[in-house]
């Protein structure tokens, strides 16, 4: 085809979607963006309502972030991921806060990682505001002589230690000493007279600790693959041999056997731990303290035996200890058990000697002074032994005896250690002084040192020196704020402890009792105060919330361990009075601030939407931050609590104002009621969040029904406001569009940013009562629907008023009329749906109320009216000059090409349609385009029916022009689709040109084609006709038999009818010696029955041939006029039996027969009818003739 069949509108193929008009932020179009000045909530009078909306716009902003609140499920699982911003990263100024204990404590828990969050909170650049600080609750102050005699503690520490230095420790002694001098604030002589007193006094008396753990992978040396281990173990001085033995005590202990408050019992000689049967991964537990005499140069000496008798280990070591002067541990070792075999009950010693499994020497002044947990690997005792395994082993040195002031006054060492941690604390602290708030209680090098000599040195164990440093901290805690992380995290290292030990010394545990006390009594104060040092909106606070919380909630591990005193039964109701306190003291100070009770009724009232609007802003915070945060934490229902106080305290408000203006009501009141009204409904949405709710403790409940005559008279003045806004828009609109990349002129941006806002005040209006809201909603709705139609008469006005252009085809002013009457469709549409109300019997869920749905029904087809009413008076612009590009078509001489005679229609269309797809929204132009074809159909068929009897070539042309015209609407799936091009009049215009391009054989053909393509509409309206048909090719006849009718139409005066039954054959051409039959005439039925049979004689293969049939005409006999035409069927003879395929054997009478629903001639037959007609040969004049004959029979139709 030629390349015009390709001219295709370049924008039809790129016809998108048309964007959906978003809502600027600056509110108004461009002819009207200027905001007015906020405006104060008088009384409105008539304007352009421009200030209604502006302070329209004020509510609908604060409810902006008011939507969506999750079902109480919903919350209740997020309940686990509280909400605040991410935890402020460690401070690089030091080492991590797991670091904050002596190393003498070990590696303390790990830190749960900070929790994820569902939301996340505007992070605010600023620090948390500070906390309230009180140096009287700290400890007290020392006096001048208990500072030199801590000061002199510290001294002996350090120039007294024992053990090896680790690494992180620092190993300098003068450098210890000058750290001290600064801690101490003393001068150089008076610190070095300090020094060489301590030097004077005595040095302590060490001992060391021994725990004997475990062993594994021993070797086996009984028959039973097992052995039966016990350890022997004392202290090897440098001479070799052991010490003189003292009092004889019980040398082994065992923690589990000891009295509650007991501790290891000393022993100067070889001790014993039990023995465990049948085990090469023994587990003993057992404790030991040895007396050391010279830390650097005595050895810690342990053998593991395999056990072989039942002799008492213990009463042979007693014996053994009496015998002095034997030469070398080793055998010293193994006289031991030569000795209680000789004094034992067993037999023969060389039947029950003692396996050795292996030996240990560690020196004493290897012992770091932390102490330390370490698995040794056992050693033979000679190169002839053959040992192997581990054993794992506790060792800390200790001072049991110290020559200071403290000790000689009978202090404990634990009270020392928190002097001295009180002490150096505030000396780091001081040293951090520009981020104080944030310290983690990063000790230096110096100080964790002195910490750790002097917590091992007074032998405290890990739970003892926990709970100290808990104590210091939080005690300094709140006279200098520390961070609460490092809080928790002593609190943590105290419970990975608390197990581990029996109890704690009662002074320790009284004073541990009286900080809890003192910490919970200052982290309540603070929760009284939570919205001041806990804001909402600043990320590091919230996080400073959640460590406080975790803080207060750890501590109630710890209170069913205490015997001598608790610090608290019930921590959380403790919680929940002082949030209660709270909220009140936080709600009658705004109250007393926003709208005091002196002032009159409409003063008090702009005092109490801010106060209102306070109150659910408060609300938003406890339920999207610190709602999650409690109940995680400390399972308190914050925003339960939170919401019932504040709701019971703000409905109060609100019942005695509103009874008070009630009787006072004017715009200026109503004005106010109704934004109070719209952020109390706010308020109460939160109701639906809290679980286990009941309407009837609602204070707000029914608090709607003092507000409905304010809102009455409110959306009174809105009807106006609306109003005046759509003319004043439609006043300053120019008819232009408003930017490139809209279509819509300003009045419709105006006029659907009007219709948004109703629809969100509808929305947080949110009306409780059904039979209130559906009056309300019924009315709002109708009044929206007059303003819409209000405003496309005012459109339809302004562009008639306006001058048209001469010669101008597609008028711009209209494109905009329609875009804008389409916006305003769908944004009506939108906010009528957002119009609907509760009812009082729920119909289907998503299905509109009634009256809504009528309004919104009735609207849409008057704006769909109006549509192709500005549709039609744009398209009726083009009409004449499409007849002229038509009739162009029509009287091009046959000489010219097909696509030369379209070219100058289609060129046309492709101008026309490039402008209207640049002016109009996609909807728009698809109604256009279908206007457009439509005429052009209808003035091809006019072109066709001005032009009978004409050469095959015109129709031929029009034909080319056709399908043309179909590619270029289509556009490739970019324009209109090809069902819709197709149907309509498109389909009788084509029927029509396949008809006058066919021959008049061809045309009757057609004619019968259609007849057997016809299939009645209204079956039982005809009645129906049973025959059966088949051919006998040894004859060369067609059969057919009629067997009855049923359900005739009744055509005479008698309600019946005499119906006859013509048989013939067609076409004619193709059967003319064949010549028509007829039944007999069965009077007075409409169920004849005939049983009659007819013969055709003709061949088989013009049986075959197109349009062959069988045609059965039913007719109704008159004796004194002309026959009643009643109905006719056709049966294609290509499906007859014999011809479709031969017969094989049975009678031709019981084959099934056929019935045929009787009908009358529609118009696709009678199109074919109309094209012989125009035909002047003779065959077509004859066969036409013939069927004007049979229509007057049809005439008489009922």
């Amino acid at each position: 085809m030629t390349t015009l069949l390709e001219i295709k509108s370049s924008v039809l193929r790129q016809v998108q979607a048309c964007p959906t008009f978003r809502r600027r932020a600056e509110g108004e179009p461009a002819a009207t963006s200027a905001d007015p000045p906020e405006p104060a909530a008088g009384a409105w009078k008539r304007g352009d309502g421009v200030e209604f909306f502006a302070h329209m716009r004020l509510i609908l902003k604060k409810g902006e972030g008011r939507q969506g609140l999750p079902c109480p499920e919903v919350r209740m699982a997020q309940s686990c991921c509280p909400v605040w911003a991410s935890p402020p990263a460690p401070s690089a100024a030091g080492p991590h806060p797991s670091n904050r204990l002596p190393p003498c404590l070990g590696p303390p828990p790990s830190r749960p990682s900070p929790q994820c969050s569902s939301q996340v909170l505007l992070r605010s650049g600023s620090p948390a505001p500070a906390e309230p600080v009180d140096p009287s609750r700290g400890l007290r102050a020392l006096t001048q002589e208990e500072v030199e005699m801590l000061y002199e503690e510290a001294l002996y520490t350090v120039l007294y230690r024992a053990g090896t230095m680790g690494p992180d420790q620092v190993d300098d002694q003068e450098t210890l000493l000058g750290y001290l001098q600064q801690v101490f604030g003393t001068s150089p002589e008076e610190h070095a007279e300090a020094i060489e007193r301590v030097k004077k006094a005595k040095a302590p008396t060490y001992a060391l600790k021994v725990s004997v753990m475990r062993a594994k992978n021993l070797l086996a040396k009984d028959p039973n693959g097992f052995s039966d281990p016990y350890c022997m173990l004392g202290i090897l001085p440098a001479s070799g041999a052991p010490r003189e033995p003292g009092p004889r005590t019980e040398q082994r202990f065992s923690f589990r056997k000891g009295s509650k408050r007991g501790g290891p019992l000393p022993a100067k000689c070889i001790q014993v731990t039990e023995v465990k049967s049948s085990t090469l991964n023994p587990v003993w537990k057992e404790n030991f303290v040895f007396e050391i005499e010279d830390v650097s140069t005595d050895q810690l000496h342990l053998d593991i035996w395999d056990h072989d008798d039942d002799v008492s280990l213990v009463e042979a070591c007693r014996k053994l200890n009496e015998v002095i002067g034997l030469k070398g541990m080793s055998r010293y070792f193994k006289q031991i058990v030569k000795s209680a075999r000789a004094n034992g009950t067993a037999g023969p010693a060389e039947d029950h000697t003692d396996d050795f499994l292996g030996c240990l020497n560690i020196p004493v002044r290897e012992v770091p002074v932390a102490g330390e947990d370490r698995w040794f690997k056992l050693e033979p005792r000679s190169s002839a032994s053959r040992v192997q395994g581990d054993c794992q082993l506790v060792l800390k040195l200790i001072t049991t005896q110290r020559d200071t002031g403290m000790s000689q006054r009978g202090r404990a060492g634990f009270l020392s250690y928190m002097l001295l941690l009180s002490r150096l604390l505030q000396f780091e602290h001081r040293s951090e002084e520009p981020k104080a708030s944030c310290w983690r209680g990063e000790l230096s090098g110096p100080a964790a040192t002195i910490l750790c000599l002097h917590g091992a040195q007074n032998n405290l164990s890990a739970l003892q020196l926990a709970v100290l440093h808990w104590q210091v901290s939080s005690r300094h805690h709140q006279t200098r704020t520390l961070d609460y992380g490092y809080l928790l995290g002593l609190l943590e290292d105290m419970q990975a402890h608390w197990e581990e030990a029996s109890s704690l010394p009662q002074g320790q545990e009284e004073s541990l009792a009286d900080s809890f006390n003192a910490f919970s009594e200052f982290g309540l104060r603070l929760l009284r105060q939570l919205r001041d040092f806990f804001p909402a909106t600043n990320s590091t606070a919230v996080y400073r919330l959640e460590l406080l919380l975790k803080c207060l909630s750890k501590m109630q591990i710890f209170q069913p361990s205490f015997e001598v005193c608790s610090f608290r039964t019930e921590l959380n109701a403790d919680i929940s009075a002082a949030l209660k306190r709270g909220n009140r003291e936080w709600y009658d100070r705004l109250l007393n601030t926003k709208s005091p009770r002196e002032q009159s009724g409409p003063q008090r009232l702009a005092g109490l939407v801010e106060l209102a609007d306070a109150v659910y802003e408060d609300l938003q915070s406890c339920y999207g931050i610190y709602a999650s945060l409690f109940h995680s934490i400390t399972d308190i229902d914050f925003f339960t609590l939170t919401f019932r106080q504040l709701e019971r305290l703000v409905a109060e408000e609100a019942w005695v104002l509103t009874e008070e203006l009630s009787p006072k009501m004017t715009l200026e009141v109503a004005s106010g009621l109704f934004e109070l009204y719209v952020t109390l409904a706010d308020i109460q949405r939160f109701w639906s969040s809290i679980p286990g709710r009941d309407s009837r403790s609602l204070a707000l409940a029914g608090i709607h029904g003092p507000f409905l005559p304010a809102v009455k008279l409110w959306l009174q003045v809105l009807r106006d406001q609306v109003r005046w806004r759509l003319q004043g828009a439609v006043d300053v609109d120019t008819l232009e569009p408003m930017d490139a990349s809209s279509k819509h002129s300003s009045s419709a941006a105006s006029a659907s940013l009007c219709f948004s806002h109703i629809q969100e005040l509808w929305a947080r209006l949110a009306w409780p009562d059904p039979a209130q809201a559906e009056a309300l909603g019924t009315q709002l709705s109708q009044d929206l629907c007059a303003a819409t139609l209000f405003y496309t008469e005012l459109l339809r006005k302004k562009v008639d008023a306006q001058p048209g252009a001469a010669g101008e085809a597609v008028s711009e002013p209209l494109c905009v009329v329609l875009n804008n009457v389409e916006l305003l469709r769908k944004a009506a549409g939108q906010t009528l749906r957002g119009l609907a109300w509760p009812e009082v019997t729920s119909g289907p869920e998503g299905v509109l109320p009634r009256p809504l749905l009528g309004c919104a029904q009735a609207l849409d087809e008057d704006l769909q009216q109006e549509v192709h009413t500005v549709t039609a008076h744009l398209t009726s612009k083009m009409v004449a000059d499409i007849r002229k590009y038509v009739q162009h078509i029509s009287l091009s001489p046959d000489s010219i090409q097909n696509d030369e005679a379209v070219a100058p229609l289609m060129k046309y269309l492709d101008e026309k349609l490039a402008l209207l797809s640049t002016s109009l929204v996609k909807e728009n132009l698809s109604r256009v385009l279908e206007a457009l074809w439509e005429l052009l159909l209808q003035a091809i068929l006019r072109a066709l029916g001005a032009n009978l009897d004409v050469s095959a070539d015109f129709y031929g042309r029009f034909h080319f022009t056709l399908e043309a015209l179909v590619s270029f609407f289509h556009a490739e799936g970019q324009g209109l689709p090809l069902e819709s091009l197709k149907d309509g009049s498109y389909k009788r215009l084509e029927e029509e040109l396949r008809l006058h391009q066919c021959s008049t054989r061809e045309c009757i053909e057609q004619y019968y084609l259609d007849k057997l393509k016809q299939r009645s509409l209204e079956q039982k309206r005809f009645g129906r006709l049973s025959v059966r048909c088949h051919y006998e090719a040894a004859e060369q006849r067609l059969v057919v038999e009629v067997l009855h009718a049923a359900d005739l139409p009744p055509l005479d005066a008698n309600g019946l009818s005499d119906p006859f039954v013509i048989v013939e054959l067609g076409p004619p051409h193709l059967f003319p010696l064949v010549r028509s039959q007829r039944t007999q005439v069965k009077n007075r039925t409409l169920h004849p029955v005939y049983d009659e049979l007819f013969y055709f004689s003709v061949p088989a293969e013009a049986c075959r041939r197109r349009g062959a049939c069988v045609l059965f005409t039913v007719m109704d006999h008159d004796w004194l006029s002309t026959n009643d035409f009643a109905g006719e069927a056709a049966l294609g003879l290509g499906s007859v039996g014999g011809i479709a395929r031969p017969q094989v054997g049975g009678s031709a009478r019981a084959r099934q027969p056929v019935t045929l629903h009787l009908h009358r001639p529609r118009a696709q037959v009678k199109s074919a009818l109309r094209m012989l007609e125009g035909r002047t040969n003779k065959e077509a004049q004859e066969f036409v003739k013939r069927l004007k004959e049979l229509e007057k029979c049809m005439e008489a139709d009922p």
